[in-house]
């Protein structure tokens, strides 16, 4: 039987990472973890005990296609709260984890062939989904003079019909000030470049907080998940802001791709939505492993990085170090039981000279993970 050309996309290199880490554990290895973007933390408890109550009540069945009603209205108010926005909860569609987010806008606003560009290093999937739908990624390399985000400048020339944009990043953790944002939208809104905002590192912040694309602008689709700042990977729940006037093309969409988001999922965001106290603790934990990481790191010997406004992630260019980054995070994973994922995933083209450190684990992994990264390289720089 055949396989279509749109099939053929490349490996997520990081889940490789993470098979070789379980098979060294299987094996009886003790390994620290930096190689996943996943918090080392589960769902509130509360979010737990909203399920539990609910699937005593009754069976938990279809909803509509755009998600419950409450939750819709619960993420409108978390836009007022975060960035003081008025947004109108029809606008809001839940999804499937922000994965289903993004079929769903690449569908709804872009053509088989279009080109769609994405700054690099980026988020490996984009590109992936978008030649699954017959797009056409387009890389647009970002300087570290920029702290590895996008500017106007860069898409100078550039053919494109979409835009997507991260901030904070995967896998730099850089942020966009209002003033940056407000450019490359500008850019976009000029040109008739369709702009798409991934914000699911938002709340996710160690200084100023980061700014979301509804403050600028309404004509742009907003993708976030509950995934990261609520701690909800696995249970596959986000969210979407369309255009009032998209909602209904995003709505037929959802109806026949999806039918709807999970059930159970939606009733634990819905709870998940009122536990800052908890959520507030889990962000104290990512700032005090982020400034482990910004003092161990150059210990070690990474030096060359900027450091991260948010995510839970260290960019590192490691170009003094190596040509071939997929064999030595091979090589770190074998001498030093850390695993740390390769820049090929993020960056195409320069990926095989940078490394993405993950510190969303727990603070005692990133002392070990540490300590583990600095006696290697110091046996390395040795031989």
């Amino acid at each position: 039987m055949q396989v279509s050309r749109r099939g053929v996309v490349d490996p997520f290199i990081v889940m490789d990472v993470m098979e070789a880490a379980r098979a060294a554990e299987a094996a009886g290895r003790h390994i620290i973890h930096m190689e996943v973007g996943q918090p080392g933390t589960g769902a509130p408890a509360p979010a737990a005990q909203a399920l539990a109550q609910a699937m005593q009540t009754g069976p938990l069945g279809y909803t509509v296609a755009l998600g419950l009603p409450e939750l819709r209205a619960g993420i409108a108010a978390l836009y007022r709260r975060w960035y003081g926005v008025d947004l109108n909860p029809e606008r809001v569609v839940v999804t499937a984890g922000s994965s289903a987010a993004f079929l769903l806008a690449f569908t709804a606003l872009f053509e088989a062939g279009n080109r769609v560009a994405l700054g690099e290093p980026g988020y490996p999937s984009y590109r992936q989904i978008l030649r699954a739908l017959s797009l056409t990624p387009v890389g647009i390399p970002s300087s570290a003079a920029n702290r590895l985000q996008p500017v106007p400048a860069d898409l100078d020339g550039v053919e494109m019909q979409g835009l997507i944009v991260a901030s904070p990043g995967n896998p730099s953790g850089t942020m966009l000030d209002r003033a940056a944002l407000s450019a490359l939208i500008g850019h976009c809104a000029a040109r008739g470049i369709s702009f798409v905002s991934d914000e699911i590192y938002h709340g996710l912040h160690y200084g100023d907080r980061a700014v979301s694309a509804l403050e600028i602008t309404d004509d742009c689709y907003v993708i976030n998940s509950f995934s990261k700042y609520f701690s909800m990977t696995g249970w596959r729940i986000g969210w979407m802001v369309v255009p009032e006037d998209h909602v209904r093309v995003v709505e037929r969409l959802a109806q026949n791709m999806f039918i709807c988001p999970p059930h159970a999922s939606q009733i634990a965001a819905l709870a998940a939505l009122d536990c800052i106290d908890a959520l507030e603790a889990n962000r104290a934990v990512y700032a005090e492993n982020r400034r482990l990481m910004l003092e161990g790191l150059p210990k070690a010997g990474f030096t060359r990085f900027a450091p991260p406004d948010g995510a839970f992630y260290v960019y590192a260019d490691v170009s003094d170090l190596t040509d071939d980054s997929l064999r030595f995070a091979s090589e770190i994973l074998e001498g030093a039981g850390v695993a740390v994922t390769p820049g090929l995933d993020f960056d195409p083209a320069r990926g095989a000279q940078t490394l993405r450190f993950s510190y969303a684990r727990a603070t005692a992994d990133i002392v070990e993970g540490l300590a583990r990264l600095q006696r290697f390289m110091a046996t390395r720089a040795k031989a």
